[in-house]
């Protein structure tokens, strides 16, 4: 089932890389009492993850930071080390948390989990952006397959 309005965000443990490398971060942490826009990527170093999702959301920071948000996380079915070196090769200081969900657990709890095994790649996230205040989805939008016009910052931008 996949996560909606008004649904809590579950509790999930994540992998986040810092400029000091991996932390775990649990769910619970990341979005109690707090304003957050959390978006999924298919996965780091792809086109456009790289080109479009990601830096859209860390030329927008101050803007999220206008409108209330507390923190804007990114998120990729990846490991920590992949998700570092995304971070260092895009320029991430300290605008997006980016998170790696390893074997896919918090994708699944999520209901978002696509499976492109067939194409090598394995159990991804689809392309996603939600927003979440205290713990709780007020936004949610999913991209359709190979589409990338609902989940940019400038979309969850305008429904803030």
């Amino acid at each position: 089932m996949t996560i909606k309005v008004g649904d809590k965000i579950p509790s999930a443990k994540l992998m986040e890389a810092t400029a000091d490398g991996p932390k775990e971060v649990t769910t619970d942490e990341l979005f109690a009492g707090k304003t957050v826009v959390l978006f999924g990527v298919p996965g780091a170093f792809t086109p456009t993850c790289s080109a479009k999702h990601l830096p859209g959301f860390i030329t927008n920071a101050a803007a999220f930071t206008a409108k209330g948000v507390d923190t804007v996380a990114c998120m990729a079915v990846n490991d920590v080390f992949v998700m570092g070196a995304w971070r260092k090769d895009q320029g991430v200081k300290d605008e997006v948390v980016m998170l790696a969900d390893g074997g896919a657990a918090f994708t699944k709890a999520l209901g978002l989990e696509f499976d492109l095994t067939a194409r090598g790649l394995g159990v991804r996230v689809q392309r996603f952006a939600l927003v979440a205040k205290d713990g709780v989805v007020t936004h949610i939008a999913v991209e359709a397959p190979g589409a990338f016009e609902v989940s940019n910052a400038e979309s969850v931008l305008a429904a803030l």
